[in-house]
């Protein structure tokens, strides 16, 4: 009996610390699909607001929160003809919030699926993670 209610009490209390999963986090990247945005917060206060591209039709950009998973300064896409990749924050699998060149394309959904930003933003990012820490790091893709 006393077993099974301390069993209750911590699934309970688990349930609500996933609650607040990205809230939890030093640094949250808040990336809109809907507006095209991403929102960075440090300490729960906003320090940037970027224009990103997401997935264009026929793909998907996964909707969830995640740490980031690694870290590359420059990565070169497998799938995608080589096609660079700088400073890559992957969350999920193959996704990641890296920059481009294709800065005419952001504000609009235009990727296989992974975050587009400015280079000089992504790099930004890219240094507040290595900052804080993937562990203190949330990435929270909303529609």
């Amino acid at each position: 009996m006393k077993k099974s209610i301390l069993t209750a009490i911590a699934f309970a209390a688990m349930l609500l610390g996933m609650s607040g999963f990205a809230s939890a986090a030093g640094l949250v990247a808040r990336v809109d699909v809907g507006a095209q945005t991403m929102t960075v917060e440090k300490h729960g206060r906003v320090i940037y607001r970027w224009k990103v591209s997401t997935a264009r039709n026929g793909y998907v950009t996964p909707r969830g929160t995640w740490r980031p998973t690694r870290m590359h300064k420059m990565w070169r896409s497998r799938k995608y003809d080589n096609a660079p990749m700088p400073y890559s924050v992957f969350y999920h699998g193959g996704y990641a919030i890296h920059g481009t060149n294709a800065v005419r394309h952001l504000g609009r959904p235009a990727s296989h699926g992974c975050v587009r930003l400015a280079t000089p933003n992504a790099q930004k990012f890219y240094t507040l993670v290595r900052e804080m820490g993937p562990g203190n790091t949330r990435i929270v893709v909303t529609n």
